[in-house]
C-alpha cells in the first residue's frame, strides 16, 4: 500500500514499513523499513542489483509494492533517472523552462538561470540538447529536477557520468538543497555520499543491512581489529607477534607492522603492553581508521 501524499506537517518525509517488491520468486526488495527526516540529504548505496533503483521507483510511485507500506509526506516530488532523455531539438534553457512550468507553485523565471548556472550549463543553455554529452545531459536532468523546488527529490546516480569538476558542481547543488528539500540519492561513488549526506542506507541483495548516520556506521565498523605499529625494527616486532593467540595476522611494511587482532577487545587490551615490553624502539601504536569503502565492502559481503 502506498500513500504518496501523507501528512505534510510531520517531520518525517518518507517512511516505509516491511516494504517488499517481488518479481515471481525473485525479491528485488525484501522487508525494507526506513525513515527519512524532512530536509535531510540521504545516500542510498549498494552493489549492482541491490535494489536501489527499485526502491526509488516505489517511492516515486512508478511501481507498486508487492507487500508492505510506504508514506511520502510531500506535496510534490522530483525524480531524476540514471539516464535522463530529452527532446533533441530543445535547448537546455527550454528543457528547464518546461520543467519549471510543470511545478505546482509559481517559480520566478530567474530560477531557470540559477539552476543552469549551478549545474555548470549556463554557457551551453542556448545549445540544442542533441549536441550535449552524456555528462551534460546528467547535469541538465538535475537542473530540471530541482528547478521547481520539490519537497522530495529522488536522484538515481546523479553524478555517475561526470568528470571531477562536474561531480563537484552536482554535489554542491545537492548540498545547497539541505533544509529546503528532502533528498534521497543513490550512488556507486562512496566518497560523494560521505561528503554530502546526513544519513546512509546500505542495500545488499534486496535487504537493508544498515540505516543511520555515517558517523555511527564508521564508529561501529571503522576502527575494528587493525593497528599500525611503527618501530625501529619492524622485522623484530613481526617475529614477536607471530604465534600470539590474540593476533590474527601481522604484515611487515617499510617502517612498521600492520597487526590484525583476533577480536577487537583482545587487541585493544594487548597491543600496547605487548609491544612496550619489546627491546625495540616503538614510535607509534595507532588504530587504523577504515574508509567508507572498506566498511561498505564488509557489510555487503
Amino acid at each position: 500500500m502506498a500513500d504518496l501524499v501523507g501528512d505534510a506537517m510531520t517531520n518525517t518525509a518518507v517512511t516505509t514499513t516491511s516494504l517488499t517488491k517481488r518479481y515471481g520468486e525473485t525479491f528485488a526488495l525484501n522487508n525494507i523499513s526506513i525513515s527519512v527526516e524532512r530536509g535531510s540529504v540521504n545516500g542510498l548505496v549498494g552493489p549492482n542489483g541491490a535494489g536501489k533503483t527499485t526502491l526509488l521507483s516505489l517511492l516515486a510511485g512508478l511501481r507498486e509494492p508487492t507487500s508492505g507500506s510506504l508514506t511520502v509526506a510531500a506535496a510534490n516530488l522530483g525524480v531524476l533517472p540514471d539516464t535522463p532523455l530529452f527532446d533533441r531539438w530543445l535547448t537546455g534553457y527550454e528543457v528547464v523552462a518546461l520543467a519549471q512550468n510543470l511545478a505546482p507553485t509559481e517559480i520566478p523565471p530567474t530560477r531557470i538561470d540559477e539552476v543552469l548556472e549551478a549545474a555548470g550549463l549556463h554557457d551551453a543553455k542556448n545549445r540544442r540538447v542533441g549536441g550535449y554529452s552524456r555528462g551534460m545531459l546528467q547535469r541538465l536532468g538535475l537542473a530540471s529536477t530541482v528547478v521547481g523546488e520539490p519537497d522530495l527529490i529522488l536522484l538515481d546516480e546523479p553524478a555517475a557520468a561526470l568528470d571531477p569538476r562536474g561531480r563537484r558542481e552536482v554535489l554542491d547543488l545537492v548540498a545547497e538543497l539541505r533544509g529546503r528539500s528532502t533528498v534521497i540519492f543513490s550512488s556507486h561513488i562512496l566518497d560523494d555520499v560521505q561528503q554530502v549526506c546526513d544519513t546512509i542506507g546500505i542495500l545488499s541483495g534486496g535487504e537493508l543491512v544498515y540505516e543511520g548516520s555515517l558517523d555511527r556506521l564508521l564508529n561501529i565498523h571503522g576502527t575494528d581489529r587493525t593497528y599500525w605499529v611503527e618501530a625501529s625494527d619492524p622485522e623484530a616486532v613481526h617475529r614477536a607477534l607471530t604465534g600470539e593467540a590474540w593476533v590474527s595476522s601481522a604484515t611487515v611494511e617499510t617502517s612498521g607492522v600492520t597487526v590484525v587482532g583476533s577480536t577487537s577487545d583482545e587487541i585493544r587490551a594487548s597491543i600496547v603492553p605487548f609491544v612496550g615490553s619489546l627491546d625495540v624502539e616503538i614510535t607509534a601504536v595507532t588504530p587504523v581508521r577504515r574508509s567508507l569503502e572498506d566498511v561498505f565492502l564488509q557489510v555487503t559481503r
